[in-house]
């Protein structure tokens, strides 16, 4: 189908943006499985359940899981509070499951969800996701032996295809991008172009 996408990452302080980041990412195996799962009509049969509407970051990604067979993020954040830091973040951080190789783990996972508002057709063939991560959000992560752990990767995932319940979600794209340690002072703007053919 000769799907591709592109990611650019702004630094937001002060109204003024900066680019950190302005490269194609990779569209994963996890993204034809669901569309599969939608010709084949042995998925849901409704059409919501196919919709990119979550997203999660993470601490360890590498340039190794810039693969289409990439089914997860390395470290991803692993609580509503590593997602929204304060009571005053935009996040609507979630907990859901996930399919990985045609199964699904029994640990729920956290991710956030991506407004309706923040979908945008660009033409016929393209969809652009912007993701603002505000000042109140993803700040001073830390790890064990890592006090200061920096955002380095991020993906993309289905909603829910095969209308299972709870709702279990699959990657659909990814990138490694280089660090970016989060806090206070500022927000990021992840704008992902999805392009089919």
């Amino acid at each position: 189908m000769g799907i591709k996408g592109h990611l650019t990452i702004h630094k937001v302080k002060d109204d003024q943006e900066e680019l950190l980041y302005d490269e194609d990412n990779v569209i994963v195996s996890g993204f034809g499985w669901a569309l599969a799962h939608l010709y084949g009509r042995v998925g849901s049969d409704t059409i919501t359940d196919y919709q990119i509407d979550r997203f999660k970051l993470g601490v360890s990604g590498s340039e190794a899981l810039q693969v289409s067979s990439t089914s997860d993020l390395s470290g991803s954040l692993s609580s509503a509070a590593e997602y929204t830091s304060t009571g005053d973040s935009n996040l609507a951080a979630v907990s859901g499951y996930q399919w990985q190789n045609n199964d699904a783990p029994a640990t729920a996972r956290w991710y956030a969800k991506i407004p309706y508002s923040k979908v945008t057709k660009v033409d016929d063939r393209t969809v652009r996701y912007t993701i603002f991560i505000d000042e109140d959000s993803c700040n001073n992560l830390s790890r064990p032996g890592v006090s200061e752990a920096s955002l380095n990767e991020i993906g993309l995932f289905v909603k829910n295809p095969k209308a299972s319940s709870p709702e279990t979600s699959i990657l659909a794209a990814y990138r490694y991008f280089s660090n970016i340690r989060k806090t206070s002072d500022f927000g990021l703007v992840f704008r992902w172009t999805i392009s089919f053919g």
